[in-house]
């Protein structure tokens, strides 16, 4: 993209901003913008506060081999500082050499309060599921003695902006999938349900609503651009579908099936009913056609392949109703769309 070609990010409006963010990948768009986004944010960075709930950490690691731009590059465009992570702190726990610490050089519960406590505005995000049980005490999961229901709510309560990432943190996923013995939900869904941990009227210090960027995992591209959203107070609510995703990326109107590179052979007919046989999935469980997401666009790792140019059924990890609806292994059984 030439200079002459290249639209003023700071004056673009949001429906514009929209269209952009859902054509390019985060790449070219970092690489393009990165010095009107230094402009928009100017000397001060944006803090992040990165919570985990239950969950495997997929979606941390599908962001971190995020390869144009990797995660360090894409740090620095965006001007951002991440205060906590639990997978990427150096700081030891609440034991070190069999002593208790209990400072923030070496605890890094100690650093999380300490930054909280300093006042400075940040971007909540958080990666995994949230249980209720038992009896709301949600003791179910606890983290440093603490249970994790009440920490997502004391970290959310002054948070600029809370984004929730992949299937777990969004609507629940795998470990709220049926029949739920811990009582999990998302940050502010459970399934396609509003309500979740925080509440159905939860909205940020910004105004918003809790930010979903579904997956399982989420696409590194899909969070990256999300933050650079966020952080140029271009989200608003036409910047988000009814089950709060941003529809550059979630697109209401289309489906993967609609780009899937197998769509020739569903068009034909040559519908596979063993694994392997090279043509359409839908026997097979395929759920494309419910899943609105850009996946077969974007594609994954470093942008080359995807779930079902690799030989697999998309299971529709996006959606609010995954993994319950349906049964994903259909082989041999001719399905109609009801039978998804």
């Amino acid at each position: 993209m030439t200079t002459e070609e290249r639209i003023d990010l700071l004056k673009m409006d949001r429906r514009t901003f929209l269209k952009m963010t859902s054509a390019l990948g985060a790449s070219v768009f970092l690489n393009t913008y990165h010095a009107d986004i230094a402009k928009a944010v100017g000397e001060s960075d944006w803090n992040i506060v990165w919570l985990h709930g239950s969950e495997c950490t997929g979606c941390s690691i599908s962001f971190l081999n995020g390869e144009h731009p990797d995660v360090l590059q894409a740090i620095k465009q965006l001007n951002v500082v991440i205060q906590y992570h639990e997978t990427l702190m150096t700081q030891q726990g609440l034991f070190v050499d069999g002593q208790t610490v209990e400072n923030a050089a070496l605890n890094a519960n100690y650093a999380l309060e300490e930054f909280l406590a300093s006042g400075k505005p940040y971007i909540l995000v958080v990666e995994g599921g949230i249980p209720l049980g038992p009896d709301g005490t949600g003791n179910y999961l606890r983290i440093a003695g603490k249970p994790f229901l009440g920490e997502v709510r004391h970290v959310a309560e002054n948070a600029l902006v809370t984004v929730a990432i992949g299937a777990c943190a969004t609507y629940g996923g795998m470990p709220g999938a049926d029949p739920n013995p811990t009582d999990l939900v998302g940050v502010q869904f459970s399934g396609p349900k509003k309500g979740g941990a925080l509440g159905a009227d939860y909205t940020s210090k910004a105004g918003l609503p809790v930010v979903n960027i579904p997956g399982c995992p989420s696409h590194p591209d899909w969070v990256l651009l999300t933050l650079a959203a966020v952080i140029l107070d271009k989200v608003s609510g036409d910047f988000l579908d009814e089950y709060q995703r941003p529809k550059a990326f979630f697109l209401p109107t289309h489906t993967v099936h609609e780009n899937c590179p197998r769509r020739g052979f569903y068009d034909k007919g040559q519908i596979d009913t063993e694994y392997a046989e090279g043509g359409c999935l839908w026997d097979l469980g395929c759920r494309a056609m419910l899943a609105h997401s850009d996946c077969a666009l974007r594609k994954w790792n470093d942008n080359q392949s995807m779930c079902t140019q690799a030989g697999a059924p998309c299971i529709a990890c996006v959606e609010p109703t995954f993994p319950d609806v349906g049964n994903v292994l259909k082989i041999g059984k001719k399905r109609t769309i009801n039978e998804v």
